[in-house]
């Protein structure tokens, strides 16, 4: 029986130990042994010891500085991929596992690149790259064009995902559409129903990715980001008329969400 090899990857302070620890929490919870799960790090300090972590793979040029896109994740498409081989389920720190993980890896043949539809966009095939599968390794043709000009790379494609679908070698292939679920566009309520009714978890979901500046906690807690305390609905619209609300009033109405007690069930070591 092959070995399902789960990776991440963490650079920096912004998520760290929680976060990988709680990742590794919900891989273990939901795939059928034998699994590895592997780390990519600067800086193993305070990780579970269940987590192989692993130093970030080197790379021989500069990560852009661009305001869009996680470029650093273009160290995953080097010719090797620590001592991994074969393929590899990426998935980004901040995802809630919330069912079993094992069809993400009995879909489509071992060397294909398998990313989740994003429907963001209206008419593009673009994938994401918060859960997707490649083969250790099969994505060097990616990094070796991303060398020859990773600022003009960046600014072109603007998110690193467009980059990996519209270039990775052999094209790519999508999960099924149900198993990864969008927090802000798939659970939470839309207008007015977000004032009287927690975000729903989709019938089927496996993973919930939380793009943008929502992160898990501050569903838990009931707020759009951590920069917006959490609030009643009541007093949520009693602070329309404040002047640093930001965007439209439409905007702020939207960007409500009552407290989600289901994440928190399944973000835990």
């Amino acid at each position: 029986m092959s070995v399902k090899q789960v990776i991440c990857i963490n650079w920096g302070t912004k998520y760290g130990p929680l976060y990988i620890d709680r990742l590794y929490g919900m891989v273990a919870r939901n795939i059928t042994p034998p699994f590895s799960f592997t780390c990519f790090c600067d800086d193993p300090t305070g990780i579970r010891p269940e987590v192989d972590c692993q130093p970030l793979p080197e790379i021989d040029y500069e990560i852009p500085k661009a305001k869009t896109g996680i470029w650093p994740k273009s160290r995953l498409w080097g010719p090797k991929l620590g001592t991994l081989t074969g393929p590899v389920l990426f998935l980004d720190l901040d995802v809630i596992v919330t069912g079993s993980l094992d069809p993400f890896f009995e879909h489509g043949a071992p060397d294909d690149v398998i990313l989740t539809r994003n429907r963001v966009v209206a008419f593009e095939k673009l994938g994401q790259t918060s859960v997707f599968r490649f083969p250790a390794g099969g994505l060097l043709p990616l990094q070796t064009l991303f060398k020859t000009d990773p600022k003009g790379i960046a600014d072109e494609y603007r998110y690193e995902q467009r980059f990996v679908t519209r270039n990775a070698p052999g094209g790519v292939k999508f999960f099924p559409d149900g198993w990864v679920a969008h927090f802000r566009r798939n659970c939470r309520r839309p207008f007015p129903l977000n004032y009287l009714l927690a975000p729903k978890l989709p019938k089927d979901t496996r993973i919930v990715i939380f793009a943008g500046h929502l992160n898990p906690q501050d569903a838990i807690d009931g707020r759009w980001s951590d920069a917006v305390p959490p609030r009643s609905p009541l007093a949520h619209l009693r602070a329309i008329g404040q002047r640093d609300r930001g965007g439209s009033l439409w905007r702020y109405l939207r960007h409500y969400i009552r407290p989600t007690p289901w994440v928190g069930d399944h973000w835990r070591p």
